[in-house]
């Protein structure tokens, strides 16, 4: 397991709920743990992970999600489909 990984998944499970989830660091280290990503053309990201699936909305400017309420989803779905960082 990579460590850079791992400390993604870190900075999702964080109190207070971080703003700053660089896009492409988050891709690489969903798709490191066996995620499959679709990318859209309406500035939507479809994750598949276990059978299970989330739609994120991308950033329009810049490169990291900033929406408190896209992280807080996203929490969600790696609890649900058990990606947290105690259990790596």
């Amino acid at each position: 397991m990579s460590h850079k990984h791992k400390v993604i998944l870190e900075k999702i499970f964080a109190h207070p709920i971080a703003t700053n989830l660089d896009w492409k660091k988050l891709s690489h280290a969903l798709e490191h743990y066996g995620a499959k990503i679709e990318l859209s053309k309406n500035n939507h990201a479809k994750v598949k992970l276990n059978d299970t699936e989330i739609s994120l909305h991308l950033p329009h400017h810049g490169h990291e999600i900033s929406d408190k309420s896209e992280v807080t989803r996203l929490r969600h779905f790696l609890e649900q489909v058990g990606l947290t960082p105690d259990k790596l």
